[in-house]
């Protein structure tokens, strides 16, 4: 009893030690993000025509509050996935081990790749679009923050959403999910995603759709990727039974 009690706070002890790591990363890059957080705005207003409104001497603290927070979470994610992954270690085989740890950098770069394409191809348009229905008839009057709010809307989800490819490659490597699961899921899935588009964009069908396509690809693009895992590791699992008989 004793000795389950100890195991059990080492792991306390241990999970601590991994969410201080994270959490003071974190603290590190947001600071380091606010430093360059002038030249951050700079770069995402550098397309607008005008200069954004203030409604209030603090809505430009939470701007730069929310600019450094999020550049912050982007370069913490490796750091978090790796502090996860060294405290699972334990638990996982050698094989699992390999397999985890070379997915923490596609991880990454999929949230990169995912605010990249919220910001540059998303935004844009969704923007674009709203700004025509305005016309002539309307005097055109962007505050800074719901115009940060709506970018944010817009592109931090897809940050996370394009892990999907990434998750589910790794989950079918581990064997915990297969292709056909994810194909008997599919209709629930699209549900699921489609309510998604729905909360993160504005309430307007052109936006939703653009969302929802790009999300269901997405998914497409995971089951693909989940094949090809599988079948990889079908035929890994042929020749090591075969050296197996051979023995």
């Amino acid at each position: 009893m004793d000795q389950t009690k100890l195991k059990f706070t080492d792991h306390l002890e241990e999970l601590r030690k991994r969410i201080i790591i994270t959490g003071v990363t974190f603290i590190l890059f947001f600071i380091l993000g606010f430093v360059f957080v002038q030249d951050i705005y700079q770069f995402l207003v550098k397309d607008l025509s005008g200069k954004l409104a203030l409604l209030g001497p603090g809505d430009i603290i939470w701007i730069y509050m929310v600019i450094a927070g999020v550049t912050a979470i982007a370069c913490t994610i490796p750091v978090a996935a790796y502090q996860i992954w060294r405290f699972v270690k334990p638990a996982l085989t050698h094989s699992e081990q390999k397999i985890s740890l070379a997915f923490i950098p596609g991880l990454f770069f999929l949230f990169l790749f995912g605010i990249a394409f919220g910001y540059f191809i998303l935004f844009p348009i969704v923007l674009s679009f709203l700004t025509g229905l305005i016309g002539d008839q309307f005097a055109t009057f962007f505050t800074a923050e719901k115009y940060f709010k709506f970018m944010l809307n817009l592109t931090l989800p897809f940050g996370f959403l394009f892990e999907m490819p990434a998750v589910v490659m790794f989950l079918t490597k581990l064997g915990i999910i297969n292709p056909l699961k994810l194909v008997k899921a599919r209709k629930i899935s699209y549900f699921v995603l489609v309510i998604v588009s729905v909360f993160i964009t504005p309430p307007d069908f052109i936006s939703d759709v653009l969302v929802i396509i790009p999300l269901l690809l997405l998914y497409e693009l995971s089951i693909t990727l989940s094949k090809v895992v599988f079948r990889k590791k079908l035929k890994s699992n042929a020749q090591d039974l075969s050296n197996f008989e051979q023995i």
